[in-house]
């Protein structure tokens, strides 16, 4: 079947223009996201800048959220010395130079562990002067004080949220054992009491490991940027710009204002999104939206900011710069993602906080046994240990890293993840609804069929007045009533006063005569007579089926038909492979609808519906206990988007596809829902290896640090459990670079 009817024409789908409607959907979407956002207003901005980690200082990140597109270019060697950034409960605030602090720390703790010993072992290299214990205790000072003030800013924070959590942890184990070893050194050196040991050499090394930790994660994070980064790059640095003489100038891209006329040459990025008023030329936009092929410009249409000019010379209008423009909306999408707090990453949070508790028991019980049945040293040793041990910095990472990491891949992929948690949610979904025109079938329109039911007019006539309210439509189907007044060589009189009628089509005055375009559905309502049965064969055909009235007389009945994309069917076999099922929601006709599913091989469908009656549907799915995807063009149907567990959006650009959507498809492609469902699979499973990974071990060694085995030569050392952890965090962390999509 080539031709198949996307939506009675002026159904829910054929609705563009609703002010209501949209302050609605904006209502529900803040509702949606308020948490997200409130979360969001400290975190970490514009990661496509930090791809020099090494040189960054972090003073200036809440400066660069207002950041244009175009100033990218300039801040590639920033300093950070401040960064406030949620990870997952453990925050790291005021980071300052990582590379800094880990360098400086390395290097003083070479003489710690030449001059102290470690573990209360003395090594063959260790070498005692007098004095040298007053370079070890001035050496650990300043590794506890300088290298690990992230940590203790971090705990603060935490305790202050009343969520202690990974920094909470760390704080308390360096504090302790930082605490304890100036104590021994009092004792040691003031009094003639017995030698206690410190555990200065521990502590150093623990500062050094976690400090390494955190500069490793944050480089793994950076890399998962690159994705933003490569995308800012597709701007040149500079326009050519037509003053109103006709000088051509460069300007700095950063100065280019909305309303400029740039000039863009053979072979060069476009700058900013725009519209042709000179010039012809084929643009690749597969940088941008993922079309693979070369779309033909000329004047009148539209172009964005990262595409690349063919062979023809252009003159655009600039309409978007900054961050109005499109690529700019794009990596909003992207960073976005990698900022927003998830749903297991909370959970990472609560286990963390649980292992604070349990350590703070376990260290407690620790220091009171071993403190009664052996001595202070020893108690305080234990307990130390278990501080040590539980320190859970992989589990703070375990969840960001492999979103971090899934986040780029999507990208990568045409796959604009706008809410983190769609990737937690989405291997559970049982139900995929899909609306019909635009993604399982073209959105491309034809008249197929325009008869007159009266006299009083041709059929020439009759597709003249519809083409007159249509001209204020942007709908596809409009788009295909103009096209056909202009092959036919209509006039095409002016419209005034054309008004949306929702669910239902167009009205508007010509000549003086108020005219309405409407719906089979709407006659029935109004009780307006028409023949079913050429409505029945004209539908029968796969077109959509429209009327245009006058008061309550039928005038033309008009059939346009649209096509089925061409890898839709094999798109709906796989999702049924994945054991998933399809069900299609359309504001077409009962006919239609039945056609398209018959086609597709779609068991379930629903049609004639309107935009709420869309969510309602999405609701009565899910209070059956099913958990529901929705996949819409993300203009009519966000208040489904908005339901869903996860709504994804088909084609990139619009306002309502970024309020609404969680998933963006920048190419159109309904396979890619299914490349979106494996990578969230695997995201999934990846993030459960990393929780066991960042927090499983605990389970085991916090009960050996307390010393629940000594008795029979089994003990942990601090040092043992500084490296224990850090292998953990190093393990997570390439567990999650390994993450890869196999489409």
């Amino acid at each position: 079947m080539n031709q198949t009817m996307m939506s009675e024409h002026h159904d829910s789908e054929h609705v563009t223009d609703q002010p209501e409607h949209n302050q609605a959907t904006h209502e529900m979407k803040m509702d949606h996201h308020q948490m997200n956002h409130s979360k969001m207003t400290h975190s970490m901005h514009n990661m496509a800048d930090m791809h020099d980690m090494d040189n960054m200082d972090m003073s200036d990140m809440h400066d660069m959220s207002n950041m244009n597109m175009s100033d990218m270019h300039d801040k590639s060697n920033m300093d950070m010395s401040d960064m406030d950034m949620d990870m997952g409960g453990g925050h790291m605030m005021h980071m300052g130079n990582l590379k800094q602090k880990f360098w400086v720390s390395l290097i003083l703790m070479i003489p710690i562990l030449i001059f102290a010993p470690i573990m209360g072992i003395t090594m063959p290299f260790t070498v005692t002067f007098t004095g040298s214990e007053w370079l070890v205790l001035i050496a650990a000072t300043i590794i506890f004080f300088y290298g690990g003030r992230p940590f203790f800013s971090g705990a603060k924070a935490e305790l202050q949220q009343h969520q202690p959590a990974m920094m909470t942890l760390i704080a308390l184990g360096t504090g302790v054992a930082y605490v304890y070893s100036v104590y021994a050194f009092i004792i040691n050196n003031f009094t003639h009491s017995a030698h206690i040991m410190d555990f200065f050499s521990e502590l150093a090394t623990l500062v050094v490991i976690m400090l390494l930790g955190h500069w490793i994660e944050m480089n793994a994070i950076m890399s998962a940027g690159n994705a933003v980064e490569k995308m800012a790059q597709l701007l040149p640095g500079e326009a050519h710009v037509q003053l109103a003489d006709g000088k051509i100038i460069d300007k700095k891209l950063a100065d280019v204002k909305v309303d400029d006329l740039v000039v863009v040459r053979a072979g060069e990025s476009i700058p900013a999104d725009g519209k042709i008023l000179s010039g012809a030329s084929s643009v690749n936009e597969s940088l941008v939206t993922g079309e693979s092929k070369a779309v033909k410009k000329s004047v009148g249409a539209s172009v964005i900011g990262g595409s690349v000019n063919g062979d023809g010379s252009l003159t655009v209008q600039v309409t978007g710069t900054g961050e109005s423009g499109y690529l700019s909306q794009v990596m909003q999408l992207v960073k976005k993602a990698q900022q927003d707090k998830s749903r297991t990453e909370t959970l990472a949070d609560k286990v963390a906080g649980w292992l604070f508790y349990a350590a703070l028991v376990f260290g407690i019980l620790a220091f009171i046994f071993w403190t009664i049945n052996a001595d202070l040293a020893t108690g305080l040793s234990r307990m130390v240990t278990v501080f040590v041990i539980a320190c859970p910095h992989a589990l703070g990472v375990a969840i960001p890293l492999v979103v971090a990491r899934s986040t780029s891949i999507a990208a990568a992929n045409g796959l604009l993840i706008q809410q983190r948690d769609a990737m937690e949610k989405a291997p559970a979904i049982s139900h995929v609804l899909l609306d019909k025109t635009g993604t399982l079938t073209e959105g491309k329109f034809t008249v197929n069929a325009i008869e007159n039911l009266t006299t009083d007019l041709t059929s020439d006539q009759a597709l003249a007045l519809m083409a007159s309210l249509e001209q204020h439509s942007s709908h596809p189907i409009a788009t295909g009533v103009l096209n056909a007044a202009k092959k036919a060589q209509l006039t095409i009189a002016s419209a005034t006063d054309v008004k949306t009628i929702k669910g239902v089509g167009l009205s508007g005055t010509i000549a003086g005569k108020t005219y309405q375009i409407v719906t089979a559905a709407y006659l029935q309502k109004q009780q307006i007579s028409f023949d079913q049965t050429q409505y029945d064969q004209l539908a029968a055909q796969g077109n959509s089926i429209s009327y245009l009235i006058s008061g309550t007389q039928p005038l033309a009945i008009l059939a346009v038909g649209d096509q089925i994309k061409p890898d839709a069917a094999q798109f709906i076999s796989n999702l049924q492979a994945m054991n998933i099922t399809p069900v299609m929601l359309t504001g077409d006709n009962q006919q239609t609808a039945a056609k398209v599913a018959q086609v597709l091989g779609i068991t379930e469908f629903k049609a004639q519906l309107l935009p709420e009656d869309k969510e309602k549907v999405i609701r009565d799915y899910q209070s059956q206990g099913n958990k529901v995807m929705m996949v819409g063009d993300g203009v009519n149907d966000a208040p489904a988007l908005v339901r869903a567990d996860v709504g994804v959006a088909i084609g990139a650009g619009t306002d309502v596809a970024i309020d609404s959507a969680d998933v963006v498809l920048v190419q159109s492609d309904p396979a890619d829902v299914v490349n979106f469902l494996h990578l969230a699979k695997a995201a999934k499973r990846k993030m459960i290896e990393n929780l066991w990974w960042g927090a499983g071990y605990n389970v085991v060694t916090i009960p050996l640090a307390a010393g629940i085995l000594a008795p029979i030569g089994i003990v942990i050392n601090p040092a043992v459990g500084a490296l224990i952890m850090s292998m953990s965090t190093i393990i997570v962390a390439i567990n999650a670079m390994t993450l890869h999509l196999k489409k």
